[in-house]
């Protein structure tokens, strides 16, 4: 990395062809949610030879959760399936993880409530039949490049990366452009 480069840049190409429609939508988050399965991951499901589930989650992902909740805005993991895989890897990034949801909207509401934020500055990123119901109710509606059409066409917006490839990452960064603060995160993951 060269001595030179202290901070990230302002505006990653990606961002070039974002409309301000989406923008004002990005800079209004306080709470970004995520499924897992299709989102965080490649959606693929493995099982070791215990019947244990395997899931592979990509690092700059990670990061994007993590810068985010160092901005202070509030992340959730909201999955259909149980969980321990999940709860670990929420746990290790310090945000939420909500398991074995049956109604994502209705849990979505329900963090809402508790952090006296509204559905408006809410962003959910989903890709598939479960997540329609939540992302139609939210402010910023988000889906993986290989997102299922009927979530794709629920979606404000449509990262450039599948799930599971840097989608999370790529909406965090958006999140960040949008609310002026990508410029102040240094190389070292300190944010001014």
């Amino acid at each position: 990395m060269p001595d030179t480069f202290e901070t990230m840049p302002d505006a990653p190409a990606p961002f070039a062809d974002v409309s301000d429609a989406i923008l004002a939508r990005a800079a209004r988050v306080r709470l970004a949610c995520f499924d897992v399965d299709g989102t965080l991951t490649d959606g693929s499901l493995g099982f070791d030879s215990d019947g244990r589930e395997i899931k592979t989650f990509h690092v700059h992902d990670g990061q994007g959760l993590v810068l985010l909740r160092k901005v202070g805005i509030a992340v959730a993991l909201v999955t259909a399936r149980k969980g321990g895989i999940v709860e670990r890897r929420a746990a290790d990034l310090g945000v939420e993880a909500h398991v074995h949801v049956a109604d994502k909207r209705e849990r979505v509401e329900s963090l809402c409530a508790s952090l006296g934020v509204t559905l408006e500055e809410v962003a959910f990123m989903g890709d598939d039949l479960a997540d329609v119901g939540v992302m139609r109710a939210v402010g910023f509606a988000v889906s993986p490049a290989d997102a299922h059409a009927c979530a794709g066409d629920s979606a404000h917006w449509r990262t450039r990366a599948n799930g599971g490839r840097g989608a999370g990452r790529e909406l965090c960064d958006l999140i960040l452009h949008a609310q002026g603060r990508l410029a102040g995160i240094h190389a070292d993951g300190r944010i001014s």
